[in-house]
């Protein structure tokens, strides 16, 4: 089955990280969709227990559609680190602690390069996206960006790892780039461009 929305459709964001609500909504806004989080809604966040960015991504969007009983939107997304054999991968947001500081991870990730005798390495940013309806239908989408990590960290734009991520052909971190300029092309981006491929925007109707 193919899923289908209308304008005007609510859709709720299954996320309670404000950094990816803004990106998604912004993605969101010239579709005529009416988008609301999980957190305006006081929804809970289901424990992750999937083994891949997609699986913890529909495990979060059939949750909020059942709670909502709206289309859900989420999105699962990470670092992988190619000089820690794809570490933090679908752990990233557990690397920066209860508290979500991503300081905490940042500073974990120079450590353990250190430990490896790096001061940098390739790595790539992965998003899984999958829309969900509260009758059990789903479809995911999986989008990545390449590039290399930089310390210290620069930047004040973004939100997560973005301050030590240098996307290929690009000067500056994700943080240093007007954020619409990263929007274009992210991972987060490249994985609703296969979404509205697909048409689940139906303006039409």
């Amino acid at each position: 089955m193919t899923i289908r929305l209308p304008r005007g459709a609510t859709l709720v964001v299954a996320s309670h990280n404000q950094g990816k609500v803004r990106e998604i909504r912004a993605l969101l806004g010239p579709h005529g969709i009416h988008p609301v989080s999980a957190g305006d809604l006081g929804l809970s966040e289901p424990d992750e227990t999937g083994d891949s960015f997609a699986a913890n991504a529909e495990l979060k969007a059939h949750a909020a559609a059942v709670a909502s009983k709206h289309a859900a939107l989420s999105d699962d997304s990470g670092l992988c680190v190619e000089a820690l054999e794809g570490a933090p991968g679908i752990h990233s947001a557990r690397w920066a602690g209860p508290t979500k500081d991503f300081r905490i991870a940042i500073t974990r990730i120079h450590d353990e390069l250190r430990h490896k005798g790096l001061t940098t390495s390739k790595a790539h940013f992965v998003c899984a996206l999958c829309i969900a309806l509260p009758s059990g239908e789903s479809q995911t989408f999986v989008g990545e960006v390449h590039g290399t990590l930089t310390f210290p960290p620069r930047g004040d734009h973004g939100f997560g790892y973005d301050p030590i991520f240098i996307a290929d052909g690009m000067d500056q971190t994700f943080a240093e780039m007007d954020p619409a300029a990263k929007h274009a092309m992210s991972h987060r981006a490249k994985a609703f461009e296969k979404l509205l491929h697909s048409h689940i925007f139906d303006e039409s109707l």
